[in-house]
Protein backbone atom coordinates (compact mmCIF):
# COMPACT_ATOMS: atom_id res chain seq x y z
CA UNK A 1 0.00 0.00 0.00
CA UNK A 2 1.39 3.40 -1.01
CA UNK A 3 2.38 5.75 1.78
CA UNK A 4 -0.20 8.42 2.50
CA UNK A 5 0.98 11.89 3.45
CA UNK A 6 -0.43 14.46 5.83
CA UNK A 7 -0.97 17.54 3.67
CA UNK A 8 -1.69 21.14 4.65
CA UNK A 9 -3.12 23.36 1.91
CA UNK A 10 -3.00 27.15 2.17
CA UNK A 11 -5.54 29.04 0.04
CA UNK A 12 -7.72 25.98 -0.38
CA UNK A 13 -10.97 27.80 -1.13
CA UNK A 14 -9.60 29.65 -4.16
CA UNK A 15 -9.76 29.00 -7.90
CA UNK A 16 -6.98 26.39 -7.87
CA UNK A 17 -6.95 25.46 -4.20
CA UNK A 18 -10.37 23.83 -4.05
CA UNK A 19 -9.35 21.29 -6.67
CA UNK A 20 -6.09 20.55 -4.84
CA UNK A 21 -7.92 19.99 -1.55
CA UNK A 22 -10.46 17.71 -3.20
CA UNK A 23 -7.80 15.70 -5.05
CA UNK A 24 -5.71 15.29 -1.90
CA UNK A 25 -8.66 14.05 0.15
CA UNK A 26 -9.95 11.72 -2.56
CA UNK A 27 -6.44 10.26 -2.92
CA UNK A 28 -6.64 9.15 0.69
CA UNK A 29 -4.20 11.65 2.17
CA UNK A 30 -4.96 13.10 5.61
CA UNK A 31 -5.78 16.59 4.37
CA UNK A 32 -5.77 19.86 6.31
CA UNK A 33 -7.01 23.20 4.92
CA UNK A 34 -5.94 26.47 6.53
CA UNK A 35 -8.95 28.79 6.29
CA UNK A 36 -9.31 32.40 7.43
CA UNK A 37 -12.05 33.28 9.91
CA UNK A 38 -13.51 35.72 7.37
CA UNK A 39 -13.78 32.90 4.85
CA UNK A 40 -15.75 30.75 7.27
CA UNK A 41 -18.36 33.52 7.55
CA UNK A 42 -18.55 34.10 3.79
CA UNK A 43 -21.76 32.41 2.48
CA UNK A 44 -20.21 31.38 -0.85
CA UNK A 45 -16.92 30.18 0.61
CA UNK A 46 -18.59 28.44 3.54
CA UNK A 47 -20.29 26.08 1.08
CA UNK A 48 -16.87 25.12 -0.24
CA UNK A 49 -15.65 24.51 3.31
CA UNK A 50 -18.65 22.30 4.06
CA UNK A 51 -17.81 20.32 0.95
CA UNK A 52 -14.28 19.84 2.28
CA UNK A 53 -15.63 18.57 5.59
CA UNK A 54 -17.79 16.02 3.80
CA UNK A 55 -14.59 14.63 2.27
CA UNK A 56 -12.99 14.29 5.69
CA UNK A 57 -10.77 17.36 5.42
CA UNK A 58 -9.62 18.88 8.71
CA UNK A 59 -10.34 22.63 8.73
CA UNK A 60 -7.75 24.73 10.57
CA UNK A 61 -8.70 28.36 11.28
CA UNK A 62 -5.79 30.74 10.70
CA UNK A 63 -3.89 32.86 8.19
CA UNK A 64 -0.40 33.74 7.00
CA UNK A 65 -0.06 36.55 9.54
CA UNK A 66 -0.43 34.27 12.58
CA UNK A 67 3.08 32.84 12.93
CA UNK A 68 2.43 30.71 16.00
CA UNK A 69 -0.76 29.31 14.50
CA UNK A 70 1.05 28.52 11.25
CA UNK A 71 3.85 26.67 13.02
CA UNK A 72 1.33 24.68 15.06
CA UNK A 73 -0.59 23.67 11.93
CA UNK A 74 2.57 22.80 10.00
CA UNK A 75 3.85 20.52 12.76
CA UNK A 76 0.88 18.24 12.12
CA UNK A 77 1.80 17.49 8.49
CA UNK A 78 4.51 16.23 6.13
CA UNK A 79 3.67 18.32 3.07
CA UNK A 80 2.62 21.96 2.65
CA UNK A 81 0.98 23.20 -0.55
CA UNK A 82 0.32 26.90 -1.11
CA UNK A 83 -2.32 27.95 -3.65
CA UNK A 84 -2.67 31.58 -2.59
CA UNK A 85 -3.59 34.18 -5.21
CA UNK A 86 -1.39 36.83 -6.79
CA UNK A 87 -2.00 39.47 -4.12
CA UNK A 88 -0.64 37.14 -1.41
CA UNK A 89 2.40 35.72 -3.19
CA UNK A 90 4.82 37.90 -1.20
CA UNK A 91 3.23 36.85 2.08
CA UNK A 92 4.51 33.34 1.46
CA UNK A 93 7.76 34.53 3.04
CA UNK A 94 5.89 34.22 6.34
CA UNK A 95 4.96 30.67 5.42
CA UNK A 96 8.58 29.84 4.60
CA UNK A 97 9.64 31.17 8.02
CA UNK A 98 7.01 29.02 9.75
CA UNK A 99 8.05 25.90 7.81
CA UNK A 100 11.68 26.53 8.72
CA UNK A 101 10.82 26.86 12.41
CA UNK A 102 8.58 23.78 12.43
CA UNK A 103 11.41 21.76 10.93
CA UNK A 104 9.37 18.71 9.95
CA UNK A 105 8.15 19.39 6.41
CA UNK A 106 9.33 16.88 3.82
CA UNK A 107 8.05 18.81 0.80
CA UNK A 108 6.80 22.35 0.14
CA UNK A 109 5.00 23.43 -3.01
CA UNK A 110 4.75 27.25 -3.17
CA UNK A 111 2.00 28.94 -5.18
CA UNK A 112 3.32 28.70 -8.74
CA UNK A 113 0.97 27.03 -11.24
CA UNK A 114 1.93 29.31 -14.14
CA UNK A 115 5.06 30.42 -15.99
CA UNK A 116 8.40 28.92 -15.04
CA UNK A 117 9.65 32.22 -13.67
CA UNK A 118 13.32 31.23 -13.91
CA UNK A 119 13.02 30.75 -17.67
CA UNK A 120 11.05 33.75 -18.96
CA UNK A 121 11.67 37.48 -19.38
CA UNK A 122 8.36 39.34 -19.27
CA UNK A 123 7.87 43.04 -19.86
CA UNK A 124 6.37 45.22 -17.12
CA UNK A 125 4.17 45.06 -15.14
CA UNK A 126 4.12 41.25 -15.38
CA UNK A 127 7.88 41.23 -14.76
CA UNK A 128 7.47 42.81 -11.32
CA UNK A 129 4.61 40.50 -10.36
CA UNK A 130 6.52 37.37 -11.34
CA UNK A 131 9.67 38.62 -9.60
CA UNK A 132 7.84 37.94 -6.33
CA UNK A 133 7.71 34.25 -7.25
CA UNK A 134 11.43 34.34 -8.04
CA UNK A 135 12.11 35.86 -4.63
CA UNK A 136 10.08 33.15 -2.87
CA UNK A 137 11.96 30.43 -4.79
CA UNK A 138 15.33 31.79 -3.75
CA UNK A 139 14.14 32.13 -0.14
CA UNK A 140 12.99 28.50 -0.05
CA UNK A 141 16.31 27.32 -1.46
CA UNK A 142 18.28 29.50 0.95
CA UNK A 143 16.45 27.98 3.93
CA UNK A 144 17.14 24.45 2.69
CA UNK A 145 13.47 23.46 2.55
CA UNK A 146 12.68 20.48 0.25
CA UNK A 147 10.52 21.83 -2.58
CA UNK A 148 8.71 21.18 -5.84
CA UNK A 149 7.84 24.01 -8.25
CA UNK A 150 4.78 23.23 -10.39
CA UNK A 151 5.10 25.22 -13.64
CA UNK A 152 2.00 24.35 -15.67
CA UNK A 153 1.78 27.55 -17.76
CA UNK A 154 -1.69 29.05 -18.38
CA UNK A 155 -4.79 27.26 -17.13
CA UNK A 156 -6.76 26.60 -20.30
CA UNK A 157 -9.94 26.47 -18.24
CA UNK A 158 -9.38 30.12 -17.34
CA UNK A 159 -9.00 31.71 -20.76
CA UNK A 160 -10.41 29.32 -23.36
CA UNK A 161 -14.10 29.74 -22.35
CA UNK A 162 -13.76 33.44 -23.24
CA UNK A 163 -11.51 32.71 -26.25
CA UNK A 164 -8.40 34.21 -24.65
CA UNK A 165 -10.06 37.38 -23.40
CA UNK A 166 -8.88 37.42 -19.75
CA UNK A 167 -11.31 38.90 -17.27
CA UNK A 168 -14.39 38.41 -19.45
CA UNK A 169 -17.04 36.02 -18.16
CA UNK A 170 -19.98 36.58 -20.49
CA UNK A 171 -21.04 38.68 -23.50
CA UNK A 172 -21.12 41.52 -24.38
CA UNK A 173 -17.38 42.01 -24.65
CA UNK A 174 -17.39 45.34 -26.49
CA UNK A 175 -18.00 47.52 -23.43
CA UNK A 176 -17.20 47.74 -19.73
CA UNK A 177 -19.33 48.51 -16.69
CA UNK A 178 -17.83 50.99 -14.24
CA UNK A 179 -18.84 50.20 -10.69
CA UNK A 180 -19.53 53.03 -8.24
CA UNK A 181 -18.78 56.56 -9.41
CA UNK A 182 -15.74 55.66 -11.48
CA UNK A 183 -13.31 57.52 -9.23
CA UNK A 184 -11.30 54.55 -7.99
CA UNK A 185 -7.76 55.81 -7.36
CA UNK A 186 -5.90 52.52 -7.61
CA UNK A 187 -6.28 49.22 -9.41
CA UNK A 188 -4.45 46.33 -7.71
CA UNK A 189 -4.64 44.43 -11.00
CA UNK A 190 -3.72 46.88 -13.81
CA UNK A 191 -5.20 46.27 -17.24
CA UNK A 192 -1.81 46.03 -18.95
CA UNK A 193 -0.71 43.20 -16.66
CA UNK A 194 -2.58 40.63 -18.76
CA UNK A 195 -1.24 42.29 -21.90
CA UNK A 196 2.31 41.79 -20.63
CA UNK A 197 1.61 38.15 -19.78
CA UNK A 198 0.02 37.67 -23.19
CA UNK A 199 3.15 39.10 -24.82
CA UNK A 200 5.25 36.53 -22.97
CA UNK A 201 3.03 33.62 -23.97
CA UNK A 202 1.69 34.42 -27.43
CA UNK A 203 4.47 36.61 -28.88
CA UNK A 204 7.67 35.33 -27.29
CA UNK A 205 6.42 31.76 -26.84
CA UNK A 206 7.83 31.47 -23.32
CA UNK A 207 5.68 28.40 -22.61
CA UNK A 208 7.17 26.34 -25.43
CA UNK A 209 10.68 27.55 -26.18
CA UNK A 210 12.59 25.49 -23.64
CA UNK A 211 13.46 21.88 -22.89
CA UNK A 212 12.98 20.28 -19.47
CA UNK A 213 16.33 19.30 -17.99
CA UNK A 214 15.90 15.76 -16.54
CA UNK A 215 18.24 16.50 -13.64
CA UNK A 216 15.73 18.87 -12.02
CA UNK A 217 12.42 18.66 -13.86
CA UNK A 218 9.92 16.26 -15.38
CA UNK A 219 6.88 16.55 -17.66
CA UNK A 220 3.70 15.95 -15.64
CA UNK A 221 2.13 13.72 -18.29
CA UNK A 222 5.03 11.30 -17.81
CA UNK A 223 4.30 11.11 -14.09
CA UNK A 224 0.58 10.48 -14.59
CA UNK A 225 0.15 8.65 -17.93
CA UNK A 226 -3.26 7.32 -16.84
CA UNK A 227 -4.80 10.81 -16.60
CA UNK A 228 -6.83 11.73 -19.68
CA UNK A 229 -6.86 15.40 -20.58
CA UNK A 230 -8.52 17.51 -23.25
CA UNK A 231 -6.19 19.22 -25.69
CA UNK A 232 -6.70 22.83 -26.75
CA UNK A 233 -7.50 21.62 -30.27
CA UNK A 234 -10.21 19.28 -28.97
CA UNK A 235 -11.74 22.03 -26.83
CA UNK A 236 -11.78 24.62 -29.61
CA UNK A 237 -13.38 22.14 -32.02
CA UNK A 238 -16.66 22.87 -30.20
CA UNK A 239 -16.54 26.40 -31.63
CA UNK A 240 -15.88 25.30 -35.20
Amino acid sequence: MAHKSKILIIGGTGYIGKFVVEASAKSGHHTFALVRESTLSDPAKSKVVEGFKSLGVTIVAGDLHDHEGLVKAIKQVDVVISTVGGMLLGDQAKLVAAIKEAGNVKRFLPSEFGNDVDRINCVEPAKSMLSVKVHIRRLIEKEGIPYTYVACNFFAGYFLPTLAQPGASAPPRDKVIIMGDGNTKESPFPANLMTALGHSVFVKGDHTNFDIEPSFGVEASELYPDVKYTTVEEYLSHFA
